[in-house]
């Protein structure tokens, strides 16, 4: 046995999964009966063991890489100054400050760890997401999350400026106390959970997202799938079953001395009987013993099918000696091979229309005779020897899907190598509008101008699906939607899959796809069909709505601590304790992290980052939240106040009890408003996750019972005792509300709109089952038109406004019945055809024996 170098195989060309098993074994040197042991040490030592290269890492810079980001760049200076520069005014070092930076960091370094530990054992590829530290893609989320890290690191900056120019200067504050301040604005200021957070959100929707069947490779493709709004996908195997039928009365014979059953058997003889694709399975299948496919022949070469040729074909050897050929594909390449007339082209063409016009495939058959009998030589003139109509059906939830998909804004493009006919009858079938073009019409020569008096583009982007589309074609098509600024995806499972799905935002390889459209993809589907798309965009919308929410959070809470601090600091000269800053860190920080598994409500259409908006909603609502604290300060420093309103004893004369209440006013606000944040309408109306609820009473009733008893003499505080601790558990209640009507009006300032999810708002409505029935008459409306149908009657002549929820809810029933007894009528499908002939004979359907599914 010849053995087989490195060269050899890098040299390979041949896809050894598309050839037969014979053919294999002499590309790689080697027999059926494996190789010596001499031969297989031989080659271990030339390729190495089969077994992925591991990466030695060590955990303890992996650990430490954690830190190594802008914020922590700054609490790591934070930190240094607390020792360094606060060793001063008489005073020793800042130590509890600095061992509570040190033990902050070390606390979310530990989630991150132990977090992307666990997403390697939940997701195929073993990594997790350390977003904002890696450096391997930066893409539009780092980007997004630097612009926030830097807004926050700019607003305590500037507040850092303004303390020092006003205490030094102008109020000749003691150093010490002045580094304390500015302390208070370094630590409390910045996000430093937001990487923490952020990246356990990303891991933890990875983890979800792969129990339902979509693996992600990029963790970025998480927030780009929520933004999606084109899905560009295949027909075959994605909106269909890929589970081919041949209903053999419909065979068409075009050869001389050939019968339907010849035809099928030389079809048979075409395909492979080893790793079969749906359509050899098919064609073999339909055999009496599949084993005829090879019976009484020897097979010489066998050509498999690839996406340029669209064919097959075998050479072999019969009893007698005659070699022969035949091969069966795509109808145009075996029309091409056979050279016929005009006249019998034009007869065949005819056939093929009479099929895809009831949504059949056409698969085209030829014969010739091999005398020179070489495998290389040319033979023969082909013979044109029949047709085959194939059947493949659409999932029974594809129509549904697509619908849901187009209520959540991504418009679902079909992309189909058949002809324009077959895509338009599965496109009437699924709902999806049979606005479709032949791509060489598109994108062929006329690609860079007009058709119609219409752009190509704006075609493009307002096709329902495009047919006879070759590999090429898919990433010209995906390249002309982004033009169009569209968030697109798109499906595939080949080799030559692999260009479009590295350009799309999101590449989505197709359960059994090839390795290297799995390696070209974003996502990796693990199960078939539409609806694993679906829900994974769902999801997505759900992950990016957490992340979202918690920036606001974030951006807000930065702009309460500075801008809070800074008035009390300035306005009454109060020196805040920068160690209780961290306490409410560690505390409201910690617990936050819970928003990673909150309930959210995707949103109805596709999500993308609106700076501007998380700007604006973090400014106003952190400075209501600062003036909240001021007011605080101010009626509890220099009025009596809570005396009157409360009975609790006065406290303005006694800084320390002071530090305590403003800690826990300070506490209880701000971790309160990841509810506002969280919610889309009035935050006590819909209902969090009970990891959030119970981490936020968790945090503050430890807060609570700290400035209750603890008398810590270190950051000059002083227990204030229950009934201070319930008039500002009250006084913050008062000063929630308000959040929401903020919420709300900024919302408004920038959309047009109190909340964005007005028309599928739940929360205050009284109709039965949501406005299920407006729903339905919407889309019965949206299906009339797409099936050419003269509309009803306008809604509004049809009933007044008095008139009740039931009468509409009858009349979407209606509507939706009327358009699917139309659409129904439109399908000239084989189900139909046959359907339409029993029922006029008066046989009975259940008692005929179809041979194909639907």
């Amino acid at each position: 046995m010849a053995s087989i170098s490195l060269e050899d195989v890098r040299n390979e060309t041949v896809d050894l999964e598309t050839v037969p098993v014979q053919e294999v074994f002499q590309h790689l040197k080697c027999s059926k009966e494996g190789l010596s042991s001499a031969e297989g040490d031989n080659r271990l030592k030339i390729f190495g063991p089969n077994k992925l290269e591991e990466k030695s890492e060590s955990k303890l810079l992996k650990f430490l890489g954690f830190m190594w980001n802008p914020l922590s760049w700054v609490m790591e200076a934070a930190a240094i100054m607390a020792i360094v520069l606060a060793n001063g005014g008489g005073k020793p070092p800042d130590w509890q400050d600095f061992v509570g930076i040190v033990v902050l960091l070390f606390i979310n370094s530990t989630i991150s760890f132990i977090e992307e530990n666990n997403a390697g054992v939940h997701t195929f590829f073993g990594k997790a997401a350390h977003l904002v530290d890696s450096t391997n893609n930066v893409g539009h989320f780092q980007l997004v999350l630097t612009a926030i890290g830097n807004f926050c690191i700019i607003s305590i900056a500037v507040g850092m400026v303004i303390e020092i120019i006003v205490m030094y200067p102008i109020q000749h504050r003691a150093y010490r106390d002045g580094i304390d301040n500015l302390l208070v604005l370094l630590i409390g200021g910045i996000p430093i959970a937001m990487p923490t957070v952020l990246s356990v959100t990303m891991a933890i929707g990875s983890h979800r997202l792969s129990q339902q069947g979509a693996i992600t490779k990029r963790m970025t493709a998480i927030e780009e799938m929520a933004g999606m709004d084109v899905l560009c996908s295949d027909k075959t195997g994605t909106l269909t079953l890929n589970k081919l039928t041949v209903d053999k009365t419909l065979i068409e014979v075009c050869g001389k001395g050939v019968d339907k059953d010849m035809v099928l058997l030389y079809a048979a003889r075409a395909s492979r009987v080893e790793n079969q694709d749906a359509i050899d399975t098919c064609i073999v299948g339909m055999l009496a013993d599949p084993k005829e496919a090879r019976a009484g022949i020897k097979e010489v070469h066998f050509l498999p099918f690839n996406p340029v040729e669209k064919r097959t074909a075998i050479t072999y050897i019969d009893g007698n000696g005659d070699w022969h050929r035949v091969s069966k594909g795509a109808p145009e390449q075996i029309i091409e091979l056979c050279r016929m007339s005009k006249d019998a082209e034009k007869k065949i063409h005819a056939l093929i229309d009479g099929y895809a016009d009831r949504g059949l495939r056409s698969l085209g058959v030829s014969y010739q005779l091999v005398p020179e009998k070489s495998k290389e030589s040319a033979g023969e003139p082909w013979q044109f020897i029949g047709l085959l109509p194939l059947f493949d059906p659409p999932r029974h939830d594809s129509a549904e899907t697509i619908r849901r998909a187009l209520h959540l804004g991504v418009n679902v493009k079909m992309i189909t190598g058949d002809q324009l006919a077959i895509g338009k009858e599965t496109a009437r079938r699924l709902g999806m509008g049979s606005n479709m073009y032949p791509s060489t019409t598109l994108l062929g020569d006329n690609k860079t101008g007009e058709m119609g008096g219409l752009n190509i583009d704006e075609l493009i982007e307002k096709a329902d699906g495009f047919a006879g589309v070759f590999p090429e074609h898919k990433y010209e098509i995906v390249k002309r939607l982004q033009d169009r600024k569209h968030i697109c995806g798109m499906t595939g499972d080949g080799v030559n899959d692999a260009p479009a799905l590295k350009k799309a935002d999101i590449g989505i390889a197709v359960d059994d796809a090839t390795d290297a459209a799995r390696s070209a993809s974003d996502i990796v589907l693990t199960e078939p069909g539409l609806s694993v798309i679906v829900s994974a965009v769902l999801t997505s919308r759900a992950i990016f709505q957490r992340m979202k929410n918690y920036t606001i959070y974030a951006v807000s809470i930065t702009i309460r601590i500075v801008l809070g601090f800074l008035l009390v600091a300035l306005v009454w000269k109060f020196d805040f304790a920068p160690f209780m800053v961290l306490i409410i860190a560690i505390l409201n920080d910690g617990t936050i992290m819970t928003i990673s598994k909150d309930r959210v409500k995707p949103s109805p259409t596709p999500d993308s980052w609106k700076l501007k908006e998380i700007f604006a909603t973090g400014i106003v609502l952190g400075t209501y939240m600062a003036l909240a604290t001021a007011l605080f300060f101010y009626l509890a420093h220099d009025t009596d106040f809570f005396t009157n309103a409360f009975g609790v004893r006065s406290i303005k004369e006694n800084d320390k009890e002071l530090m305590a209440a403003l800690y826990l006013q300070v506490s209880i606000i701000s971790q309160a408003l990841i509810f506002v944040t969280r919610s889309r309408s009035w935050s006590f109306v819909e209902r969090p996750g009970a990891l959030l609820v119970i981490a936020f009473l968790a945090a503050q009733l430890v807060a609570t019972c700290i400035a209750v008893y603890a008398n810590w003499e270190f950051c000059k505080m002083q227990g204030i005792g229950w009934g201070w601790g319930g008039a500002i558990w009250a006084f913050s209640v008062v000063t929630y509300f308000p959040l929401d009507v903020l919420k709300f009006a900024i919302r408004y300032a920038l959309s047009g709109k109190a909340w964005n999810n007005i028309n599928n708002k739940t929360a205050f409505t009284n109709r039965t089952d949501y406005g299920k029935g407006e729903r339905e008459a919407q889309w019965a409306t949206a299906q009339r038109t797409l099936h050419g149908l003269n509309q009803a009657t306008a809604t509004s002549d049809l009933f007044g406004d008095n008139q009740g929820y039931r009468e509409l809810s009858e009349l979407a029933e209606q509507a939706a019945k009327r358009a699917e007894v139309a659409r129904l009528r439109e399908l000239h499908t084989l189900k139909g055809h046959v359907e339409s002939v029993v029922k006029l004979k008066g046989l009975d359907i259940d008692t005929i024996q179809q041979s194909y599914t639907v």
